[in-house]
């Protein structure tokens, strides 16, 4: 652990994660301040989506400063160790500040209820929808909700955290077999974590209605698509060589699976149904099955492109 090229590295990762935390951090921090002076946090004060992105730029930032200790403690499960406990961290923050931080608009309710509210734009050609819009605020909803968020979260978690592990252990060690498929996460996670950028401060251009416009479609399949690409490629950089299916058909599997539950959060959020990118066979519902024939081919171009990316990955190794 006295190698100087491992203590560069691990200052340069902490550089890194603090520089792409500052943003959420800051505007955690800045909440914070106001809730504990005020009392409450006046809505137009309140940046958007601070949750999850304060909690999971916190874990990060623990996640990584305490890189040293936990590979002191053990290279071999390193990454599962400070995923746990980064994950942890986020879920306690996560519950802080979704129950302890209160908003006030009309009334005062929970920051959690707040950030529901921000996510629910009440259709005007669609009437069956159960929920109304005052009902969310009042808390009347399934918490269930924020499967897709949690999801999210965890990807973005996970992802970063096995680059700056896995660059770590790289110098710790000198073996670089994984350089390539590390680098090529750290692509898809920062691509991954723009697109949430955009999408936080868009939501992608959606209207409220059901039915999306094509720039809408077009964002939302890129969107869930480098999602399950992201967790195949986390996949994947840890079965290298190790024959056909390992290597490459199990990180599409999980892609395919992560984007699946991607799609269950949304269902869920949406009362059954989903955000559809058309009209016609082809973007409607199978029967009783909520997935479209579009969002089959969506799900499946995760796996797809997730086994090219691994055969590219495999390509000078013998599986």
């Amino acid at each position: 652990m006295n190698n100087s090229r491992y203590r560069i590295r691990c200052l340069s990762c902490l550089a890194g994660v603090l520089a792409m935390s500052f943003y959420p951090v800051f505007m955690g921090v800045k909440v914070l301040t106001v809730m504990m002076t005020e009392g409450v946090v006046p809505y137009e004060e309140y940046p958007k989506y601070i949750i999850p992105y304060t909690p999971v730029a916190v874990s990060l930032i623990l996640g990584v400063l305490l890189m040293p200790l936990i590979q002191r403690l053990s290279v071999k499960f390193d990454l599962l160790i400070a995923s746990v406990f980064s994950a942890s961290v986020f879920f306690l923050a996560e519950w802080f500040m979704e129950t302890r931080i209160l908003v006030r608009a009309d009334w005062t309710v929970t920051l959690g209820s707040w950030q529901m509210s921000l996510c629910y734009v009440p259709p005007e050609q669609y009437r069956t929808r159960t929920w109304e819009a005052v009902d969310i605020l009042l808390g009347g909803y399934s918490p269930s909700f924020k499967i897709h968020f949690y999801l999210i979260s965890v990807v973005l978690i996970t992802s970063f955290l096995n680059c700056f592990y896995g660059w770590a252990k790289m110098a710790l060690t000198g073996d670089c077999k994984r350089k390539k498929a590390l680098t090529v996460q750290a692509v898809t996670a920062m691509v991954f974590l723009g697109m949430c950028i955009w999408a936080c401060f868009t939501s992608f251009y959606r209207t409220g209605e059901l039915i999306v416009r094509p720039v809408s479609a077009v964002l939302m399949s890129v969107f869930f698509v480098l999602l399950g690409i992201t967790m195949g490629v986390f996949a994947g950089s840890f079965t290298l060589g190790k024959g056909r299916l390992p290597a490459v058909l199990m990180p599409a599997a999980v892609s395919v699976l992560v984007t699946v539950v991607m799609y269950f959060g949304e269902m869920k959020l949406l009362n059954r149904h989903l955000y559809r990118f058309g009209k016609g066979f082809f973007f409607e519902g199978l029967g009783k099955l909520v997935l479209a024939p579009a969002d089959i081919v969506v799900i499946l171009s995760a796996g797809l492109f997730t086994v090219f990316i691994c055969l590219v990955l495999n390509r000078r190794i013998k599986i």
